[in-house]
């Protein structure tokens, strides 16, 4: 099970602070995902996570990720089971893919969709997007809350 960790703030917090915050959170929460960690900031929020790969181990799936115009930000621990659907979908939607993913899935259906992708969302799933967008926190989990948030 991963481990995910943010927060947001008023002021905004300069890089190396937020990153050291951050970090200090993954150090925590370390034991539930062994195979890699991140960190993400932009000043006004960040996003940490320590993952236990399942699907994609490569260095592709490492979190936080982002949509491919760099906008929309997600840490997410679950599993999406009809990801590959979505997928195809958001293709055909023009959206690029670079790792094979159910988290690209995700955060790329928040760039589409916003919050109408949850209700395409088949599985178990716990996540905080960051839209720079609308600079907007969103914190989600699945509708039985298999995934503790």
């Amino acid at each position: 099970m991963c481990g995910i960790s943010g927060f947001v703030v008023s002021e905004t917090l300069p890089r190396p602070a937020a990153e050291s915050r951050l970090r200090h959170m993954i150090a925590s929460i370390r034991h539930r995902g062994p195979d890699d960690e991140g960190v993400w900031a932009d000043g006004r929020a960040g996003l940490g996570h320590a993952r236990l790969a399942i699907i994609d181990l490569s260095p592709a799936g490492h979190q936080p990720m982002a949509s491919a115009d760099e906008t929309v930000w997600i840490t997410y621990n679950g599993e999406i089971y009809n990801f590959a659907d979505i997928r195809r979908e958001l293709v055909d939607l023009g959206y690029p893919f670079r790792s094979r993913t159910d988290t690209e899935v995700i955060v790329n259906g928040w760039h589409a969709w916003g919050p109408k992708i949850f209700s395409r969302l088949r599985g178990m799933f716990a996540l905080a997007i960051w839209d720079q967008r609308s600079q907007r926190l969103i914190l989600a989990r699945d509708r039985v809350g298999k995934k503790p948030l």
